[in-house]
């Protein structure tokens, strides 16, 4: 395991910055997600920490030791890249054992680390295949245990699940995650893909325009988002326009598409937007004037088995989604009216 000190890091190509003063601290056997949307700088900060690009600005620190500048292949990383990187010309056998071969182990070491590496992600029966004879499962598998059979202090992956399909990332994320904590090692994963980043991680870092918009644990970044790009990136949240807010009391009273409505939350200052996760949104059909609901159109329901999802537009134009389970739903046709509800979870953040 190792504790990987990012400080102040800069990397720019020509008049570009790529990556613009960033500076975290990923702890001992964590499993961190560097998550965010193409060109965000992510897959750029993990290859400055394998080793592969050199910062132009700031240090690398592992476990107290400067390595910003040490060569990759004396990091002590293994790296898991997107299209998995196998040797086509060797064997299963062969592609996990390149590690230590170049390592000059022993051919009892490497026949004995090998096969027990194998055999923990279930591939011993294929150790004589090539990678063209296998799924892609398999071969991210192998590309796996070739990262980890060199025992290495940090698992790197750049987005190692983008190539296959729904099923099988699931499936693989559930696997990657039972081998990083059984080998208690340190895991950095870039993707943008948020559901991955929510089931896997220790904590991640949301990162924007090569910075970091939020540094949280899964359930604070889904839960409390503190910017509006947060929000909108974690989750399907709708963002909702505040023309006025008002406190009262522990909570707020705004004003949305010219009604009043009462919320439970703080505005963190006059101009704000109301997240309303659809979940956090319950659809009643006959008005009470003591709850400030907000008034809305039904303009279609979709059907999704254990929920209905209404897309819904209020008076000002402005559209947002609704989720309604399946016992509860009344299958409301497009153009019923309706008042919205917002439960305690709903949050305001600066606009």
């Amino acid at each position: 395991m190792a504790d990987i000190l990012i400080d102040g890091i800069v990397k720019r190509y020509g008049d570009v910055t790529i990556i613009d003063q960033l500076s975290l601290n990923i702890q001992h056997g964590e499993f961190f997600t560097l998550l965010g949307p193409s060109g965000c700088g992510k897959t750029t900060l993990l290859r400055m920490i394998a080793g592969f690009i050199i910062p132009d600005e700031g240090r690398l620190v592992m476990d107290g030791k400067d390595i910003t500048r040490l060569p990759a292949h004396k990091r002590e990383t293994g790296m898991v890249f997107q299209d998995y990187a196998l040797f086509p010309d060797k064997s299963v056998f062969d592609n996990v054992a390149y590690g230590l071969r170049v390592r000059k182990q022993s051919n009892a070491v490497i026949a004995e680390k090998v096969t027990r590496m194998l055999e923990r992600v279930e591939l011993a029966h294929l150790s004589k295949r090539y990678p063209a004879e296998l799924s892609g499962g398999q071969r991210q598998r192998v590309a796996l245990a070739r990262a980890l059979v060199i025992e290495p202090r940090v698992l790197l992956m750049d987005e190692p699940l983008s190539n296959l399909d729904a099923k099988l990332r699931i499936q693989m994320r559930d696997v990657i995650r039972q081998l990083q904590q059984e080998s208690k090692i340190t895991a950095i994963f870039v993707t943008h893909d948020q559901e991955e980043a929510l089931s896997m991680s220790d904590r991640i870092a949301l990162l924007r325009n090569g910075r970091i918009d939020q540094l949280d644990t899964p359930e604070g970044l889904y839960a409390r988002p503190h910017t509006s790009y947060a929000a909108d990136f974690i989750g399907a949240a709708n963002l909702l326009n505040v023309i006025d807010v008002q406190a009262a009391g522990n909570g707020s009273i705004l004003q949305i598409a010219g009604v009043n409505m009462e919320v439970s939350c703080v505005a963190p200052g006059p101009q704000c937007r109301l997240v309303a996760r659809p979940e956090h949104i319950s659809l009643h059909t006959e008005h009470q004037t003591n709850s400030l609901r907000l008034p809305a159109t039904v303009v279609h329901r979709r059907y999704l088995g254990y929920k209905a999802t209404y897309a819904l537009r209020l008076g000002d134009g402005q559209t947002l989604n609704a989720d309604v389970p399946a016992a509860e739903d009344r299958q409301l046709a497009p153009r019923s009216q309706v008042y919205l509800g917002f439960s305690a979870e709903c949050r305001l953040v600066q606009a």
